[in-house]
């Protein structure tokens, strides 16, 4: 699906962390007395010639530091061992040491009048930081030492049932997509979550030092740090959120009542109640964050579309690579060109049978240049062929920005990073199925109400997931939530955001965060609400752009080389301007609006505001 994102990374710069990006093998003290030898002498003003210094340095040891970091990464996400995680957190603590201490020093040029590209990229040193460790080595080093630890226990989870088959989380959530069995259904989901009691201490402590870090840096706490990533003020981006939200909250409200209604229908009151939040294993996903895998359910009726991708890609011999090499197609169709050879031959298409490997979907960037890959245990499945473009939209990125200064090697915002994929993911059409020849006949526009809801219960029900997890995250950073009630905090903003609720009893002995791989991987998560809406910005605008006249939810720019330069232009800039500037490159507008998102699924409110009318359907919860 389409938020399978970027990797994760301890590494506690964020252009690292997003994008894998390059470096040469020097060693820890080269870097650290460089970082030494441009410290300011006491009592001493610090002029511009001096922080222009100290920027160029900075820029250059982080782009040589980060190549170690990434071939560390790569191996120990495809050979989990004792050995790749010491190597991983060892390195991690390098990086960790090396970018705290110089967004410590940019912190001292902070007023010093500087040019706008060198003034940029000093607030990039000081604030692009996800995890950032305590100047103290020891802090260091066990913060290190816990994120390499939490990472693993994600990657190793497995739940073993009573009959003695053990899954993956994989292979869980397969099982979550397809049976209709409520016991099994419930167990599956529950066992998953065993996995994540013992990361419950080890996150704890990660908060307290990644805030301690925060605070060496002049931030309140990492809350703070982390809303302070997006051009503007971190509470003005809070109430920008808020804002984006309210204007999609009313057709989420109504897809929850009538999906809430269906599956009543299907598993009566005792599992599936009328009224109140939806239980959580009922949705076809370990962590009810997209519905669309229940779209049997709750499809109205006489809206087959009389194809599935799935059985297409079966029927048309479609492998894992050649899923892949079709997902490329649609990129060189608008004018990119072609990945190259490493691609094939580095990346990760399949799970191995011998060998423990973190299977999150993730793009990679290893040599800040040409070297970008994926590593994915793909399914031969609908998902993960839209999974396949998404993460191809990453590498697209960052190929495109290729030239750009290191520290402008980076999406626009983290929100830009994973639209991209998904503006591509919205070209699957029927047309475009038909185009490569998946499909032989389109449907008639009678099957728009069924398609649009197979979309919407992927894209429309994943905004509040999207939204909830770092709401969260903030105020545990905040200390608005405290250990104590990890648990408890969770469950109410899932069910204050979502309408979702645990199917059964919680307690603060669970830690149900860690279940979610975004959250033992420290990958900040209000880049996936944004992408949700700026994908439907993008494709609006690049859909007007190829000139089509037709509903906006049937359009493909598959093959238009105008949307593709358009697209370009502003990959191309990387974040070397603030993000408003890259968005009007595409939408001719500088500020996200999720009318595009309103207009795409117009016909789909009305037939659901319809239906719930129908059914005299009490809605909210």
């Amino acid at each position: 699906m389409a938020i399978l994102l970027n990797r994760p990374s301890k590494i506690a710069f964020t252009v690292a962390l997003a994008l894998g990006l390059t470096a040469c093998n020097d060693a820890q003290d080269k870097t650290e007395n460089t970082v030494s030898s441009q410290t300011t002498t006491i009592n001493t003003v610090p002029d511009k010639a001096q922080a222009i210094a100290f920027i160029t340095d900075a820029e250059a040891q982080m782009a040589q530091l980060s190549i170690e970091s990434n071939r560390a990464e790569w191996i120990y996400s495809n050979f989990i061992t004792d050995d790749t995680a010491a190597l991983s957190a060892a390195v991690g603590e390098k990086i960790s040491a090396a970018s705290v201490k110089y967004a410590t020093e940019a912190a001292k040029y902070a007023n010093v009048d500087l040019d706008p590209v060198n003034a940029r990229k000093l607030n990039i040193l000081r604030s692009a930081l996800v995890l950032p460790a305590p100047l103290d080595p020891t802090k260091n080093a066990e913060l290190a030492q816990i994120s390499s630890e939490l990472n693993g226990l994600y990657g190793k989870g497995k739940y073993c049932f009573a009959d003695g088959k053990c899954m993956t989380q994989p292979e869980l959530s397969t099982l979550m997509a397809e049976s209709r069995d409520p016991a099994k259904l419930l167990e599956a989901w529950k066992g998953w979550r065993e996995i994540a009691k013992p990361m419950r201490p080890l996150f704890q402590r990660e908060v307290e030092l990644a805030n301690e870090g925060a605070k060496d840096l002049g931030y309140a706490n990492l809350s703070e740090l982390w809303r302070s990533q997006y051009d503007m003020k971190p509470d003005d981006f809070s109430q920008e959120l808020d804002r984006l939200w309210g204007q999609v909250k009313p057709l989420y409200e109504s897809l929850h009542c009538y999906v809430r209604g269906e599956l009543n229908r299907e598993y009566g009151d005792a599992i599936a109640p009328t009224t109140g939040p939806i239980p959580a294993h009922l949705l076809g996903n370990m962590w009810a964050q997209q519905w669309g895998n229940v779209y049997d359910l709750v499809a109205p009726d006489n809206a087959d579309p009389g194809y599935d991708v799935t059985e297409l890609l079966e029927e048309k011999g479609y492998d894992e690579h050649k899923m892949v090499k079709q997902a490329e197609s649609f990129f060189t169709s608008l004018g990119f060109a072609e990945l190259p050879e490493s691609f094939w031959a580095r990346s990760l298409f399949v799970q191995p049978k011998d060998r423990d490997v973190v299977c999150h979907a993730s793009a990679w960037d290893l040599d800040n240049l040409d070297d970008i890959r994926i590593k994915m245990c793909i399914q031969k499945t609908a998902e993960d062929f839209t999974v396949i473009h998404h993460e191809l939209g990453h590498n697209f990125y960052q190929r495109a920005y290729k030239l750009q200064p290191f520290l402008f090697k980076n999406s626009a915002n983290d929100g830009f990073h994973e639209a991209i994929g998904d503006t591509i993911a919205l070209s699957i059409t029927p047309n475009y199925l038909k185009q490569i020849g998946l499909l032989e006949d389109v449907p008639d526009a009678s099957k728009d109400i069924g398609l649009l809801l197979k979309q919407a219960l992927d894209k429309i029900a994943f905004l509040p997931f999207g939204l909830m997890i770092d709401q969260w995250r903030w105020k545990v950073f905040n200390g608005e939530i405290t250990p104590a009630q990890y648990n408890q905090a969770w469950w109410d903003l899932r069910e204050k955001y979502q309408g979702v609720k645990a199917p059964m009893a919680r307690s603060e002995a669970d830690f149900d965060p860690g279940a979610k791989y975004h959250v033992p991987g420290n990958v900040p998560y209000t880049r996936y609400f944004l992408a949700h809406i700026l994908q439907f910005q993008f494709h609006q605008a690049l859909c007007e752009t190829a000139g089509d006249k037709g509903p906006v939810h049937r359009c493909s720019i598959y093959g238009n080389q105008a949307a593709g330069e358009k697209l370009n232009k502003m990959l191309e800039l990387g974040s070397s301007q603030p993000w408003p500037v890259a968005l009007k490159e595409v939408t001719g507008k500088d500020a996200m609006d999720a009318k595009a998102v309103l207009d795409y699924f117009a016909p789909l409110k009305i037939w659901l505001d319809e239906q719930n009318t129908a059914a005299n359907r009490q809605c909210g919860w």
